[in-house]
């Protein structure tokens, strides 16, 4: 039976520094040609060198069993990430890494890695003819109002969104509030008339990530689809410190705004409360995704 996901194995063609805390590299292979993506933030599994350095070597039809049995100080680190861009013909997909120096895994690899080097990834297949998922940009047809809050982790997906809709005949009216750790991150992407762009720096400031986005869902002006009166009563509480915060909707396609919200997972459940039960952002069209969560490691 075919499967909508796959392990492909993957050489590292050459690496792009885009800036201070931002690097692009690009792998390829003859697998790459067998890689689908379905939307912007198009999720994947990287699978990096173990501790000793070995690269990985998973079989395709048993990784994840292999996988779960072995020894966890074997295991190759796994680690979520977005496909930045695919070019299935040319065999090449990229995948933007975010450097925080030698705190983990794939900022560690990331950071010495050279072309010629082998990882896995496990990608949706192309000869899988359903939806295959990992994603969750999917925005009502007829979308008039977007609002976008990321941090550097989403800062992939989101660049790749304001690409796809600056390619629109009537591109969306649109606020945009990206948090960066330095001034450098803030990268060049597509703008249009009705898009408010605001990049925020968390450099030489005393906050913690996350702050200035939840300042942004507290103070931005929305349009008016959102109202008080449409304010979640009983919003339920999680604990990020436990469980994953990952809230998405179906948008109704009669729907004209639509939110994306992705960054550290206590600032998401902070700005969750802000829009969903203060500000009455409809919650069929909000989605809040943890990328991440200070202190703890996601794979």
């Amino acid at each position: 039976m075919m499967r909508p996901y796959h392990l492909f194995d993957v050489t590292l063609l050459h690496r792009m520094s885009l800036s201070p805390s931002i690097c692009r590299f690009t792998f390829g292979g003859v697998e790459v040609a067998s890689i689908r993506t379905c939307a912007p933030d198009q999720r994947i599994k990287v699978f990096l060198p173990n501790a000793a350095g070995q690269a990985p070597a998973l079989s395709p039809d048993t990784w994840l069993a292999d996988y779960q049995a072995m020894n966890p100080a074997d295991r190759p680190p796994r680690r979520t990430y977005t496909i930045r861009a695919l070019r299935a013909a040319d065999r090449e997909v990229d995948i933007d890494f975010i450097l925080h120096g030698s705190t983990g895994p794939a900022s560690r690899w990331a950071l010495t890695a050279h072309p010629g080097e082998r990882l896995q990834i496990v990608a949706p297949d192309a000869k899988f003819d359903g939806d295959p998922g990992g994603y969750e940009w999917r925005p009502p047809p007829r979308m008039d109002h977007l609002l976008l809050l990321a941090d550097e982790t989403a800062l992939p997906a989101v660049a790749g969104i304001l690409e796809e809709l600056a390619r629109t005949t009537h591109p969306p009216a649109t606020e945009a509030h990206l948090e960066v750790p330095a001034v450098g991150d803030c990268l060049s992407v597509p703008t249009w008339p009705s898009l408010r762009l605001h990049w925020a720096v968390r450099e030489d400031a005393p906050c913690a990530a996350g702050d200035f986005l939840i300042d942004a869902a507290r103070n931005t002006k929305l349009p008016l689809a959102a109202h008080p009166a449409a304010a979640v009563a009983n919003l339920s509480d999680i604990d990020v410190d436990r469980s994953i915060l990952w809230e998405t909707q179906a948008p109704p396609n009669d729907g004209r705004f639509y939110s994306w919200v992705a960054g550290e997972a206590g600032a998401v459940k902070t700005i969750r409360q802000i829009l969903l039960k203060e500000r009455g952002l409809p919650r069929s069209a909000t989605n809040l995704m943890g990328y991440w969560r200070r202190g703890q490691v996601l794979e």
